[in-house]
């Protein structure tokens, strides 16, 4: 089966071709300007591939409700002339093959899942810590959706007490995106974080905050793994502090392997490493081609 997928996102959209295992064969990057220049060329590249079905994982905040009349659009996004775009429609009018649609952290958990650090479990966490923070989620295995989708980035988190930045977040300020972004990172510090690779004080306040949010959604979703992407998480000596602080923060209430003896295990990097959302958007292609087929 050939599979069209794209990771649409804030800076980028990735777009490829795979197969219904998960395999990229060919990938192509765009950079996100406006939805008319970005989604031209998006259609020059899939208009001759001759796929079976397209996934696209969204960023978002985006509409799942199938029953809405805006469902398939980017919503409520801080991201310039995205705001209120149907994506999902302007796909429509170009391919007739069934979209499988979601966020761009929901497909790359159902990705990790199926094929990744993840695989074998029917419950797990998909973390991103970059331009912007986000959480994807598969329960019992399938995608968590309800009244739109989960949006754990924007979790509330303790101020650390030496912490005086206000936050980047043009919505909330001080929520997780908003003190744990690459540009909040940047903002706080007047640097990039890759140019602060070695300054621990930057890596431990980061740790700080992260770890916060990992013991909330250990207690509200127990997930059998978490796996942490995104370009933050290039710093690989964050892993170990997050997880000291996530053991610590926990401090001994929930009696489980995963958090008592086997943390590294438990919190970890995507096996799908970049692809990771990409292959989770050949996940939702694959998906929606056999829900029309059986259908």
């Amino acid at each position: 089966m050939k599979l069209g997928a794209i990771e649409a996102g804030g800076t980028k959209f990735v777009c490829g071709i795979g197969n219904e295992d998960g395999e990229v064969i060919e990938r192509i990057s765009i950079p996100t300007t406006t939805p008319e220049e970005t989604m031209r060329h998006v259609v020059d590249y899939f208009k001759e591939k001759k796929v079976n079905a397209l996934g696209v994982g969204s960023f978002g905040p985006v509409d799942l409700d199938v029953s809405s009349a805006t469902y398939g659009y980017i919503t409520s996004t801080p991201k310039e002339h995205w705001n209120q775009y149907d994506l999902l429609g302007e796909l429509k009018k170009h391919f007739q093959v069934p979209i499988g649609f979601d966020t761009d952290v929901n497909a790359a958990a159902l990705g990790e899942s199926l094929w990744g650090a993840a695989k074998g479990l029917d419950s797990c966490l998909y973390m991103t810590v970059g331009t912007g923070i986000g959480v994807g989620a598969v329960s019992e295995g399938k995608l968590v959706h309800g009244m739109l989708h989960p949006e754990m980035g924007h979790i509330l988190v303790r101020r650390h007490v030496e912490d005086h930045f206000a936050g980047s977040c043009p919505f909330h300020g001080d929520c997780l995106e908003g003190m744990a972004s690459g540009p909040a990172i940047e903002a706080r510090w007047g640097k990039k974080g890759v140019e602060l690779a070695s300054d621990l004080e930057v890596w431990e306040l980061e740790a700080y905050y992260l770890a916060q949010a990992l013991m909330n959604y250990i207690l509200v979703l127990s997930p059998k793994r978490i796996v942490i992407g995104g370009g933050v998480m290039k710093q690989e000596h964050l892993f170990p502090l997050v997880r000291n602080g996530v053991v610590q923060l926990l401090n001994g209430y929930i009696q489980h392997e995963n958090v008592l003896n086997q943390i590294e295990r438990y919190i970890v990097p995507p096996d799908l490493g970049d692809n990771a959302g990409l292959c989770g958007a050949l996940a939702l292609a694959r998906q929606e081609y056999t829900i029309k087929k059986t259908s």
